[in-house]
């Protein structure tokens, strides 16, 4: 997430006066004092299998690269955090570390923390390894930063026994569409879509989808970088007004403002809700939702959200979310040949594997075990853009401020054009 904006001026200070002692000489000098490359490597896989994992890695990389010694940190998510918010006000960041992507690690960027590793990844094999979409999540402002090895995205789980019940063999691939069969489901006695409206965030994932679709990455571009309207951008407000529109059919279950996430899932899992907008975890907390505890089993599909008619944005756009690894300014060349080897097409199969992840190299779905997950891994390996959850993107704050802006549309307390402005205020605030 952005740091408050006090904190984030000391990083850039810091990183302005640490930048200036490397002027002139070249930065990874220091770490070949003694004839190695040595690079510092963080990650917050705690787990006996995560660190087993990581540990096989370096030392078979090592062991291949007698040139080169790396020091591993394991780190407990939040204490992650902590430290390395510290690292970078001192101006001496990680080589290799753990990063979401997304606006924390472009505020590392633009602090100058950051090395850029565009050469590396452009045009070569190691960059036509993975979608164009998942490594943009580790850009910014065109310039590479850090590397995805698991991303997972947002789409559409439904229940194919009730779409044929109403005659649809697939899902829809059109908004248009997709109304037709709410109107269907609802005629024959189905609730259409299952919403934990109460918890918010579960809402704020279709608004930003419609966004998507209407306005394409470029209304994400211009409001991330902030060269436009920001979310007063006619993309995210239309995006309102068919969100609105779409609640005034009544899809959703009775009491779906007050309604949880896990409310959501139990209806899809006991098959009393034709489908749900989430991610890729989604079949898990329907099974542990169900009063079955088994969930609705091969009769769950899922589908990327629907291309909306006039919208430039692409079917194979992706919102969702995942874990890379960010390059520190400092790091040696060394370091990005040990991040090419961590994500090659074998090591992030077999994490897959051991961890459960959505491997982002192409090939890798083979240490995918749940057919579900290998879906999900379908959609992504097809994302031309991939948008990191805007709730997650932004401060807590701004996050927040998202989440609830989107809840007062639904509830018909503001317009789609006074939540957005509300949303607006509170990022503006927040820089």
């Amino acid at each position: 997430m952005k740091k408050s904006t006090a904190l984030l001026a000391l990083t850039v200070a810091m990183a302005i006066i640490a930048s200036s002692a490397f002027a002139g000489g070249k930065p990874d000098a220091a770490k070949k004092a003694d004839g190695k490359a040595k690079i510092s490597f963080w990650h917050i896989g705690t787990a006996d299998t995560d660190k087993g994992f990581y540990q096989g890695v370096v030392d078979e990389f090592m062991a291949a690269h007698p040139n080169v010694e790396i020091e591993i940190t394991v780190l407990e998510n939040e204490a992650f955090k902590s430290k390395v918010s510290t690292l970078m006000q001192s101006g001496n960041p990680p080589d290799v570390f753990h990063s979401w992507g997304g606006g924390t690690m472009a505020e590392y960027a633009k602090a100058g923390l950051l090395r850029d590793i565009t050469k590396f990844v452009s045009g070569t094999d190691w960059g036509n390894s993975m979608a164009p979409g998942v490594w943009q999540v580790y850009q910014y402002n065109g310039k590479q930063y850090g590397v995805p090895f698991d991303m997972g995205g947002i789409t559409f789980w439904y229940n194919k026994d009730l779409l044929a019940k109403v005659g649809y063999s697939s899902f829809p691939t059109t908004w248009d569409d997709l109304l037709t069969l709410v109107s269907k489901l609802k005629a024959a006695g189905v609730t259409p879509i299952a919403l934990g409206g109460g918890d918010k965030w579960p809402a704020m994932h279709m608004w930003s989808y419609l966004a998507a679709r209407i306005g394409g990455k470029a209304a994400f571009d211009q409001l991330i970088l902030g060269t436009g309207k920001g979310f007063n951008d006619p993309s995210f407000v239309k995006a309102g007004e068919m969100l609105v529109a779409l609640a005034k059919t009544q899809p959703f279950q009775d009491g779906f403002l007050g309604a949880t996430y896990n409310d959501e899932a139990a209806l899809v899992g006991n098959g009393q809700a034709a489908m749900e907008l989430m991610g890729q975890w989604a079949p898990n907390v329907e099974i542990d939702s169900s009063t079955s505890k088994k969930g609705i089993g091969d009769k769950l599909a899922t589908a990327p959200f629907p291309s909306v008619a006039g919208g430039v944005g692409k079917v194979t756009d992706v919102i969702g979310g995942g874990n890379g690894m960010a390059v520190g300014k400092n790091a040696p060349d060394e370091a990005i040949e040990f991040l090419k080897y961590l994500t090659n097409r074998e090591n992030n199969a077999k994490y897959a594997t051991i961890a459960g992840i959505i491997p982002t190299v192409k090939g890798a779905e083979t240490g995918i075990k749940d057919e579900n997950a290998k879906l999900v891994k379908g959609v992504v390996d097809k994302a031309g853009f991939f948008q990191l959850y805007l709730d997650q993107f932004f401060s807590p704050a701004v996050g927040g401020a998202i989440n609830d802006a989107v809840q007062t549309m639904l509830a018909g307390t503001a317009t789609p054009a006074e939540a957005c402005a509300a949303m607006q205020s509170a990022y503006e605030m927040s820089r």
